[in-house]
């Protein structure tokens, strides 16, 4: 049975306009014209093409964080002038009525009446347009997780006064918010987040010895920004997704793991008590998780490709974390398998004593250790039928990963 519903029209306000993520949204929008109304853009220092896109999308207010040179008449002269340029070229009006310059545009701008304000800054200055447009009582589109991060409690605190959402637009968390509307807060046992591992993924820490930045942004599936790009290269950027996803859904920090999954079709799982794992799966496409963010709850046409399930691959492995890394109170975490069929863990060892797990039968082998450090020991183990491929790697203190 065919369902419908109607999609009231949104205002709708991206500040972080002329960027990657800022770009993709307005994609979006321009394939739902009857459903969004721009009402305010901000961008940092691309004023051509922030005048454009105000042209385009007929918006009345924009701001502009760097200005041009001069004075503040002949700052604004100049904006002018851009708008008027890019209204000839496009054979539309100027539309614009406000002009907000300087380092706090994007928030007076963020700050104006909206529906939703789609925050796609880069880096902590978002900070300042989230709280703008949630003390507004503003839904926030948060593409810009370092404003929660820095905001933490403050930034939660603000959305509860007022009454304003939340919205995820990271993939990752997108994809957890789609999968968490498949049960209730009581039955969620864990959040599993994806990583692509980059491109530095596989390297060894001497080959990491010299890895230049231009490598660090040839990202090997998603086509993002300069400063995303080289956080993921180094995975900073998950460490920070891991956190946002413990302030965005309120999951303890013992209860998010990491898996690598090259492929970036898996953005992220929510397992249930009952042992289900429900997966939002799709090829890497910003606009898919964009448009899920600007539909209030009902899924838009996005332009995203969906997955060819003929040729489909998936792999997933644990992280290859530094033995030192700890997450919370955890101990050791394991090193990467790479052997298939195979089952292994790690212990801090305290002497050269096999662990006691060695006295289980099978094929086993242990790697070589010294006191005060790792030792991983892996068991290989039948497989369960002619193509079974499947390792288990156990996280000391948590539960195992699967690997297909």
């Amino acid at each position: 049975m065919r369902r419908s519903w109607t999609v009231n029209v949104r205002d709708l306000s991206v500040i972080g306009a002329t960027g990657s993520v800022g770009t993709q949204s307005l994609d979006v929008i321009r394939a739902h014209p009857d459903s969004f109304r721009v009402v305010g853009l901000a961008a940092g220092s691309r004023l051509d093409v922030l005048a454009g896109q105000a042209v385009e999308f007929g918006v009345p207010a924009i701001g502009l964080a760097v200005p041009p040179a001069g004075t503040d008449a002949e700052a604004v002269a100049a904006v002018r002038q851009a708008l008027t340029v890019a209204a000839a070229q496009q054979g539309r009006p100027d539309p614009v009525e406000v002009i907000e310059l300087g380092p706090e545009a994007p928030a007076r701008i963020s700050a104006r009446p909206a529906s939703v304000v789609l925050n796609a800054v880069t880096g902590a200055v978002g900070l300042d347009v989230t709280l703008a447009a949630l003390e507004a009582g503003t839904d926030v589109a948060l593409a810009n997780k370092e404003s929660l991060i820095i905001g933490g409690e403050v930034v939660l605190e603000a959305a509860r006064a007022s009454g304003a959402a939340l919205i995820p637009v990271d993939s990752e968390h997108s994809a957890i918010a789609q999968a968490l509307r498949s049960g209730r807060e009581d039955e969620v046992a864990r959040l599993i987040v994806t990583a692509s591992g980059g491109p530095f993924r596989g390297c060894t820490r001497a080959q990491l010895e010299t890895v230049t930045p231009q490598q660090a942004l040839a990202h090997p599936t998603w086509d993002m920004g300069r400063v995303i790009t080289t956080n993921s290269a180094s995975l900073v950027n998950k460490g920070l997704e891991v956190i946002e996803a413990h302030l965005l859904f309120g999951v303890p920090y013992d209860r998010i793991e990491v898996v690598v999954h090259p492929q970036s079709q898996v953005h992220s799982m929510v397992e249930f008590t009952d042992g289900s794992t429900i997966a939002q799966v799709s090829p890497p496409d910003m606009r898919l998780p964009i448009a899920y963010a600007l539909g209030a709850g009902h899924r838009l046409a996005s332009g995203a490709q969906s997955t060819d399930w003929s040729t489909a691959a998936t792999t997933m492995r644990s992280p290859p974390w530094d033995s030192r890394s700890r997450r919370g109170d955890a101990a050791e975490r394991t090193r990467p398998c790479t052997t298939r069929r195979t089952r292994c863990w790690s212990t801090p060892s305290t002497s050269a004593r096999s662990p006691s797990r060695a006295s289980r039968t099978g094929s086993r082998r242990s790697s070589r250790s010294t006191a005060g450090r790792t030792r991983v020991q892996c068991r290989r183990e039948p497989a369960t039928h002619r193509r079974d491929q499947t390792r288990r790697c156990a996280v000391p203190g948590g539960s195992p990963v699967t690997t297909c």
